[in-house]
């Protein structure tokens, strides 16, 4: 799906300790644990708890949190519709990474297994 070029913009200077929050609260609410969550995010990113919360500290952008990600290589197996997009269609590479993470998040949220969240081929 393409996206706008301001739609674009607005995701890569949303810091991700403005959203991080309504991550937490959205899986807690349905009976899973912030662990859980950080699992889901070090899968997705390579970063292990410290240097998660050195990103939610410094109020990095999701353009420096993903520049800085190494991002798992069964990413691309995310697949589905998230915020009205399509995954494998968004046409921004930040924008779908972003949207990755989202999907992740609601997944853990909706009480899918672990196993089947962190994808493997």
């Amino acid at each position: 799906m393409k996206t706008t070029a301001k739609h674009n913009e607005r995701i890569a200077k949303m810091t991700f300790s403005s959203v991080y929050p309504h991550y937490v609260t959205k899986v807690e609410k349905k009976g899973r644990t912030k662990e859980e969550l950080h699992q889901v995010i070090t899968w997705l990113t390579g970063f292990d708890d410290d240097q998660l919360q050195k990103w939610i500290d410094n109020k990095v952008t999701f353009e420096t949190f993903f520049d800085h990600a190494n991002l798992n290589p069964n990413a691309n197996l995310i697949k589905g519709v998230i915020c009205g997009y399509r995954i494998e269609d968004i046409d921004n590479e930040l924008t779908q990474k972003v949207r990755y993470l989202d999907k992740l998040v609601d997944e853990l949220a909706k009480g899918r297994k672990m196993e089947k969240i962190l994808r493997t081929k």
